[in-house]
């Protein structure tokens, strides 16, 4: 990997980097109303999708350090994934506030930095991994598709999918440049940059069933005092659910390269799992289905239940 400063997430602007600085553009547009990304990252199923995305992007040395040195992820974990996933939605449902949480994110990402455990120096903002870690959402939703929503997209949806989730990338402010075109140039760059990954300290620690985890602390009173209550029982269910779930659902060529064990057991059971899941979710009312703001935004564009198992 080259020894060239690195980034860790992305942060986002409408702005673009060309060189050392940003280059001011028009505002990027969000995903359109109606497309896939909107049928689907809103839905709560999406949730389940967190944990081999983050195994994905903080396997990269740049973007491991930066989040080992930077995040919260050990003292708020379920803080830091709520202001995550809205975050996301944002970018999806949020219009013009889509842009504006580009840029606040990468305004908060401007001062982060620090050097890999190798010793490279990193950058929040270096455009080579800021892409990664956005690109990295694009395998695992078509890896995790035929699992939790039945079945796996065509090839014209595959192709739309990545387009659209380009698009989202400019509103992150990832110069056009460090994302393929299309979605046949993008798997030889995906397989470059897996050559690069490791299991840096933070993924494992992430995929540690013995970690340390602060205890729920979400949500109504009446639910956070039993969870309070029966944590020590919750808390190592809840790493071995996260362990199981981070390595099935990352893709497998991601996993050989990263040295997780994967059993034709553990694939029966995460395909078991994952059916029910794929079953019972498309069932339940959209206000339940969906994130609130996901719900709210459907509503507003007169959008009804999604095409086929989706």
């Amino acid at each position: 990997m080259s020894s060239r400063v690195q980034s860790f997430r992305p942060a986002a602007t409408g702005a673009v980097t060309h060189g050392d600085g940003p280059v001011r553009g028009p505002d990027p547009e969000p995903p359109p109303p109606g497309g896939l990304l909107w049928n689907d990252i809103g839905d709560i199923r999406t949730l389940i999708t967190l944990a081999p995305a983050f195994i994905l992007q903080v396997a990269h040395p740049a973007v491991g350090a930066g989040v080992d040195d930077h995040s919260a992820f050990r003292t708020d974990p379920w803080g830091r994934g709520v202001r995550s996933m809205r975050s996301v939605l944002l970018w999806v449902y949020g219009g013009e506030q889509a842009v504006e949480e580009g840029r606040r994110l990468r305004a908060l990402h401007r001062s982060i930095t620090g050097a890999d455990a190798h010793g490279r120096p990193y950058h929040a903002l270096h455009a080579r991994t800021y892409a990664w870690v956005h690109a990295t959402g694009f395998p695992i939703s078509r890896y995790a598709h035929p699992y939790l929503w039945g079945r796996p997209f065509t090839p014209a949806e595959e192709r739309r999918l990545y387009a659209e989730w380009r698009q989202v990338g400019q509103i992150l402010g990832i110069p056009e440049r460090e994302l393929p075109l299309t979605v046949e140039e993008f798997w030889p760059y995906y397989h470059r940059v897996l050559a690069e990954l490791e299991m840096t300290r933070v993924a494992r620690e992430l995929l540690d069933p013995d970690a340390p985890l602060p205890v729920f602390d979400l949500g109504p009173r009446l639910l956070r005092v039993p969870v309070r209550a029966l944590w020590p029982v919750l808390r190592p269910l809840f790493l071995r659910l996260r362990r199981f779930l981070s390595i099935g659902l990352l893709p497998p060529e991601a996993r050989a390269v990263l040295g997780l064990p994967w059993t034709p057991r553990q694939e029966r059971g995460l395909s078991l799992l994952c059916k029910v899941v794929s079953t019972v979710v498309p069932r339940l009312p959209s206000r339940l289905r969906y994130f609130p703001s996901a719900h709210a935004a459907r509503v507003r564009h007169g959008l009804g239940r999604p095409r086929g198992n989706g």
